[in-house]
């Protein structure tokens, strides 16, 4: 039904700049969506800034975007499973694509905001904040590498018509290739009544000395 939850299952980024921390385990590098945008964050003077802040394996097909597409698609919008498959889908593209925006913003509420937790060069706890235009400025460009965002684990936890979904994520090279880089969205929806809209997310990648929980992972 519509207003149904989901298993487990995608801000969503995927840009380019210079090297944030992350774990990464392989020489390629393969940013995750925060990687991206938070490197668009420290660009940006405009973006608010929180310093100290405290602190399913479905596939990832490529989406290529069409002016000619409708949306939301309504398979996107009637569950939490299809909110947070479509939230992945629109970022995982081949090389010389672009990510879907259009999609993408169809499945945010109006004002949606994206935190990014991340920890400075200096060791400290450090919170983003962008818009979703702004978070699109970040990778609008045709990309260079192909870049798969997939959903590998999910907790949703409910009550009426707001729901929180802890997403545990990996990045590859390929559609469900080999992990690179993994880490954890926390996702904020809300059930208007005929369709779910994501309000705001916040993630944040694994790193070295940082392992996601065992009860974050499969099984």
């Amino acid at each position: 039904g519509a207003d149904s939850g989901g298993r487990e299952l995608d801000q969503r980024t995927r840009g380019k700049a210079v090297k944030p921390i992350m774990r990464v385990f392989a020489s390629a590098f393969v940013p995750s969506r925060f990687t991206v945008a938070a490197l668009f964050a420290l660009a940006l003077g405009s973006t608010t800034r929180i310093a100290a802040a405290q602190a399913p394996t479905p596939t990832a097909p490529e989406i290529a975007p069409s002016s000619d597409q409708q949306y939301p698609l309504v398979a996107d919008v009637k569950s939490i499973d299809g909110i947070m498959r479509a939230f992945y889908e629109v970022v995982s593209t081949a090389a010389g694509a672009r990510p879907n925006q259009q999609r993408d913003a169809s499945l945010h509420a109006p004002d949606a905001q994206i935190r990014l937790s991340r920890i400075t060069r200096e060791g400290r706890p450090d919170l983003q904040l962008l818009t979703l235009p702004q978070l699109h400025a970040s990778d609008s460009t045709v990309r260079k590498q192909a870049f798969y965002e997939r959903e590998i684990h999910r907790i949703i936890e409910r009550f009426g018509s707001t729901a929180h979904v802890w997403s545990t994520y990996v990045t590859s090279t390929t559609p469900n290739g080999r992990a690179v880089n993994r880490g954890i969205s926390s996702v904020q929806l809300y059930f208007d009544g005929t369709r779910w809209w994501i309000t705001g997310w916040t993630n944040e990648d694994e790193r070295n000395g940082h392992p996601i929980p065992a009860r974050f992972l499969p099984r």
